[in-house]
């Protein structure tokens, strides 16, 4: 496994445990109350950190031990790991555009802040994890 592929896999980690987690404290915080009550910028904070420190610490511990069994592949890469990269941010842009409409849409609307600023959150965790997954793919299967 190629040091982009790993970088990937520790982003779909981390992700994956941002967004349940994310969604788990706020309704927490909110208990029985309306979610607009809940003070949900500091959390929102939190969990952008974890993730971003999340991935990074598994990337490491990763190419740690991968390091340890073959040196000169840790931080290889070519031509194809570009073009996966790409074809994955095409993917995370189309999805980013769609959270940014319904964003405007809301804000048309006149919906709190805190159904904005979640809804581009979690456009923002949606699109990480689905353009890695679009690239887990690549790696397996190839562009087609």
């Amino acid at each position: 496994m190629v040091y982009a592929e790993r970088t990937v896999w520790a982003t779909l980690i981390a992700t994956a445990v941002l967004i349940p987690g994310y969604i788990i404290v706020i309704m927490q915080q909110a208990g029985n109350g309306p979610l607009t009550d809940v003070d949900w910028f500091p959390i929102m904070l939190w969990a952008t950190g974890i993730s971003i420190v999340g991935a990074i610490v598994i990337g490491i511990l990763w190419g740690i031990t991968v390091g340890l069994r073959d040196v000169k592949g840790v931080t290889t890469s070519d031509i194809r790991d570009r073009d996966i990269d790409r074809m994955g941010g095409r993917v995370e842009h189309s999805l980013l555009t769609i959270a940014g409409i319904g964003v405007i849409v809301l804000c048309a609307v006149g919906a709190d802040v805190f159904w904005i600023a979640n809804a581009m959150f979690l456009g923002f965790a949606i699109s990480t994890f689905i353009g890695g997954i679009a690239r887990i793919v690549a790696y397996r299967r190839g562009l087609v």
